[in-house]
């Protein structure tokens, strides 16, 4: 459910900066409650750089692992977490069937000391994680058609190969996801993302507040928009991008079918004015998005079975209730991430709960669009809120 995350912006926080790639390709097609559901059947390793690079941000990345599981059903018919860490050779901290309990895998999370070391194999410490933890032995439910997902927390390029690894696990059916921090090599990781993702389409949409109130905030959601834009891959019409505006009615920037290539959509957002207009009507934009982007007429590629997602940005109370046109969207198949300035202190776990059901989801065929408000109510909360979608991509 991961989907592919950034390759030209970084966090403020801990300057961690994520690039996520998938190397399954069955669950994409599925309507995102059926994929939530399979979500809390998968099993699902942790691979931590523990060398010294990372020591500095090691309670960074003990909190997103911990808030990761937070988001997990665990138990017997549910998810399994294991952790490994590594530098120059692996070590598993616990492998899948471990715990049956999640207090249990939490309780060691909240224990685990990122023990140091100068030399860092990525390829090796995945190797050793495919042979030797996604195997029946060490509680693996792969034979019985449960989702099979590692995600790979790195701080800087591996002294070995790490793409032929990879390709390993991409044959055997697991779905890979990297996260680089600080020192990470990040044409390392984007050749390792390029290998696994090359069959996916997605459809994604930003629906943003472009009320009166975000006038002097609007350059920042444009800056935060284009730097989403460059990790897709739009100059081989795999991925596609709409820009929806709204505040009391709802308009379209351009559509998905406006344009095909990435210079061009680069170019129109940095053009984007706020249409202007108040209050919010969230619930109206929503539903104008599942009734006008979306659909084939406007380029969305649903009958092609790629993913559909949307990104919502809203800072404002909503004067109608999004709840009706969200269900509809939702069970039309397309993924919703909804950010609220309000929700500052929330906003992190949000993240990490939002990436979780991305790691189930990152197949072949998505539609991904972002709703951003950019109203009054999120002038101060705004910067939370650019993090937050800078870590999802």
């Amino acid at each position: 459910m991961l989907s592919r995350w950034w390759r030209n912006s970084t966090w403020t926080r801990g300057k961690i900066k994520f690039l996520w790639f998938s190397t399954a390709t069955n669950l994409l097609l599925k309507t995102s409650t059926a994929v939530e559901a399979e979500l809390q059947q998968a099993d699902i390793v942790f691979l931590l750089d523990e060398s010294d690079d990372m020591q500095q941000n090691q309670r960074l990345i003990l909190e997103f692992v911990i808030d990761f599981v937070n988001t997990l059903e665990i138990g017997p018919g549910k998810a399994q977490v294991a952790l490994v860490q590594y530098s120059t050779e692996p070590t598993a901290e616990f492998i899948l069937n471990t715990y049956p309990l999640k207090e249990d895998a939490l309780n060691h999370l909240r224990n685990v000391k990122l023990r140091g070391g100068g030399t860092v194999n990525t390829g090796r410490a995945v190797d050793f994680v495919k042979n030797t933890v996604f195997t029946a032995s060490s509680g693996s439910r792969a034979h019985l058609g449960v989702p099979q997902v590692l995600i790979v927390v790195s701080g800087r390029k591996s002294e070995d190969d790490v793409l032929g690894p990879v390709e390993r696990c991409k044959n055997a059916g697991i779905a890979v996801f990297a996260v680089g921090v600080n020192t990470a090599d990040r044409f390392e990781m984007e050749q390792t993302l390029h290998c696994s993702t090359s069959t996916m389409k997605r459809d994604i949409a930003f629906l943003i507040d472009g009320s009166d109130d975000v006038r002097s905030r609007f350059s920042s959601i444009r800056e935060f928009i284009a730097n989403l834009v460059q990790i897709f891959d739009l100059d081989q019409q795999k991925d596609k991008v709409a820009v929806v505006q709204y505040s009391n009615n709802a308009e379209i920037s351009f559509s998905l079918d406006a344009y095909t290539t990435k210079d061009d959509v680069l170019q129109h957002i940095a053009r984007l004015k706020p249409k202007g207009g108040r209050p919010q009507y969230i619930g109206a934009a929503l539903q104008f998005v599942k009734d006008n982007v979306f659909v084939s007429k406007a380029g969305g590629r649903h009958n092609e079975s790629a993913s559909q997602i949307l990104v919502v940005l809203a800072g404002g109370r909503s004067r109608d209730s999004p709840r009706g046109p969200a269900r509809a969207l939702k069970s039309g198949g397309v993924v919703i991430f909804a950010i609220g300035s309000r929700l500052n202190h929330d906003l992190k776990f949000k993240m990490f709960q939002i990436s979780s059901s991305l790691v189930v989801r990152q197949y072949p065929g998505r539609d991904v669009v972002f709703l951003l408000d950019g109203s009054d109510g999120t002038r101060t909360g705004f910067p939370a809120m650019r993090d937050f979608v800078q870590r999802v991509v």
